[in-house]
């Protein structure tokens, strides 16, 4: 029978979560030389490389990926283990491994996630951010409690996964006080020609703005694209263009990059799902989020 090093994997796992070797090194107290050696014996003994090079930086392959899954949870269960041996805990704490996908602004998913934080029960929340597709992978591994989503999983994928629809919001534009002034007169006519920093072309959100545009015959000036919602926020608390959020978090947006409001865009909307692998949601923490996101949130 093979048996798993788990010294080679804990090596690993802390390469993986620390974000490099000599970041690794520093924690566990070890030459990165040892290091290295461990984990090119994890690989020999799985047959599959687990790191890649790009360019000075080390990231995880595909299997790395999966690996990396395994080990979080292993190590989760053996610090719980320890505690509840030593009695430091009473009860084991419920564990919520989420999957958010890179679409979905972060103010959202916070807001999202916040219910299962506040059970009567403690919970560890383990969030995952990464594109649908290799969070759907980890989904359907079982790696993941359920999977947050700015669309739905379509029938002809090969996972088998459930579109909880947790609720739909608008969409508004912001920008700096001075660009706002600007452009909030005659708006949304005003955004012709006008600046706008927007989502990247991958997204749901950047299709329904571009029909939005041309229903509208609105041909504005696009200076940037963005995958990471946050740091299209950053840019437009800069000035360098007008940026659309979604309603739901306005409130915060404003408040937190010190923007205004410039307009509302009617008809277009966004939508958030909660993605499962049952049809019928079993998860405490999942079910309060679901509910409290059609109830509140979105209600």
């Amino acid at each position: 029978m093979d048996w798993l090093n788990y010294h080679h994997l804990l090596y690993f796992w802390m390469v993986a979560r620390e974000g490099s070797l000599a970041a690794a090194s520093a924690e566990l107290r070890l030459a990165q030389s040892t290091i290295s050696g461990q984990i090119r014996a994890l690989e020999e003994s799985l047959g599959q490389q687990l790191f890649a090079r790009s360019g000075r930086r080390q990231v995880l392959t595909e299997t790395g990926r999966v690996v990396y899954g395994y080990a979080e949870e292993i190590f989760t269960l053996g610090r719980e283990l320890r505690e509840s041996v030593g009695g430091r805990s009473g009860a084991r704490v419920m564990t919520l491994a989420v999957g958010v996908a890179d679409v979905v602004p972060k103010l959202v998913a916070m807001r999202l996630l916040e219910p299962a934080l506040n059970l009567p029960e403690p919970v560890r929340l383990v969030c995952r951010e990464d594109k649908p597709e290799r969070l759907l992978a980890g989904l359907a591994a079982h790696h993941l409690d359920v999977v947050l989503a700015d669309a739905p999983v379509a029938p002809a994928r090969p996972i088998r996964a459930y579109n909880h629809l947790l609720g739909e919001c608008g969409v508004v534009f912001v920008a700096t006080a001075k660009l706002a002034a600007a452009h909030r007169p005659n708006f949304p006519r005003s955004l012709n020609g006008a600046p706008v920093i927007l989502p990247t072309e991958n997204t749901t959100l950047r299709r329904a703005l571009e029909q939005w545009f041309a229903s509208r015959r609105l041909r504005p000036s696009v200076i940037g694209e963005f995958e990471d919602s946050a740091l299209m926020k950053v840019f437009g608390q800069a000035g360098l263009g007008l940026f659309p959020v979604s309603a739901v978090i306005l409130d915060e947006v404003v408040r937190q990059y010190q923007v205004e409001v410039v307009g509302e865009l009617d008809e277009v909307r966004e939508r958030f799902y909660a993605v499962s692998v049952d049809r019928k949601l079993k998860h405490p923490a999942v079910i309060a989020v679901c509910a409290e996101a059609r109830q509140k949130l979105f209600g």
